[in-house]
């Protein structure tokens, strides 16, 4: 049977204490496992705004309705207020996830910081925000993370290999078709990479060239293959405005045949030893602001 896992990127204050509770409740009542990673610092969201020049960027802005899906107060974090720190603020939040039995993870620190510094950064610089959003997860759920995943789909070429010395086991950073081994720096790093294979429904909402497409309709097309994927929902959304929408979801791919849940349950299906060894490239992906980390051509495997 395909199995679909579902990721769900947590990168406000707000996603934090109204979304994650919403997607959580209509989880357990279907009794489908996930993935939530979390951005565990300061939520400077405001400060998103110096990606203005950026390709894409103002389309997606006016697609969609970052105002009703943010809120005015997320929108002024780290430029007219302060940045609330979320893991301290919404620790309790956070370790109700866990109980729960979700598979839990990091998504960054300070998600505006990461997804805006980390593509050109040094090695120092990766280091010291990765140890900083492992440092702020731990003080927030009382162990260390080992499921990452990167805001934005941001990444470097030192990533890879900073999270197998950090410990993590597996990680979905890229966007992609199939999970692979990751191949940076020279080397092949033994940390999984589970790529997120489906469009996200903002990159769907509002684009032109989908006039008229109901963003449900089109991702249960894409899925017809019955395939395993990754989707990669945001607790600010589908925890939001799109709640239905999501659960239309969760109910089409279960009448497709797909088994739903985690990325650490697609994961342990793997036969590592057989899955490519790939490069993480830079490329575009459509309805999306900017370039991604992106899943590379077939590589022959490196011994580390």
């Amino acid at each position: 049977m395909a199995f679909l896992a579902l990721k769900v990127d947590v990168d406000t204050l707000r996603g934090t204490r109204e979304g994650v509770p919403r997607l959580a409740a209509l989880l357990e009542r279907k009794g489908i496992r996930a993935t939530f990673l979390f951005s565990v610092g300061p939520d400077h969201t405001g400060r998103a705004i110096r990606r203005v020049f950026r390709r894409g960027f103002v389309g997606k802005v006016r697609r969609t309705s970052v105002l009703e899906h943010y809120g005015l107060k997320t929108l002024l974090y780290g430029v007219l207020l302060p940045g609330p720190h979320i893991g301290r603020r919404c620790r309790q939040e956070l370790r109700a996830v866990a109980a729960a039995g979700f598979e839990v993870g990091l998504h960054t620190h300070d998600h505006v910081r990461w997804q805006d510094g980390v593509a050109h950064a040094n090695e120092p610089w990766t280091r010291r925000e990765l140890t900083r959003g492992c440092d702020a997860f731990a003080e927030a759920f009382g162990r260390p993370p080992t499921v990452h995943g990167a805001a934005g789909w941001q990444m470097n070429e030192f990533v890879p290999s900073l999270q197998h010395e950090l410990g993590f086991m597996l990680a979905s950073d890229t966007r992609g078709s199939e999970p692979f081994m990751p191949i940076a720096c020279g080397v092949e790093v033994p940390v999984p990479q589970l790529p997120t294979t489906l469009p996200t429904l903002d990159e769907l909402i509002g684009r032109p060239d989908l006039d008229r497409v109901d963003p449900v309709r089109h991702l249960l097309a894409l899925t017809s293959d019955r395939r395993d994927h990754v989707y990669t929902l945001h607790a600010e959304l589908e925890g939001g405005a799109y709640l239905q929408d999501f659960e239309a979801l969760l109910n089409g791919w279960r009448a497709q045949g797909y088994s739903l849940g985690s990325l650490g349950e697609s994961a342990a299906r793997l036969d590592l030893a057989a899955i490519p060894r790939c490069a993480i490239e830079q490329g575009i992906v459509e309805g999306r602001a900017g370039y991604l980390a992106v899943q590379g051509p077939v590589r022959p495997a490196i011994s580390s």
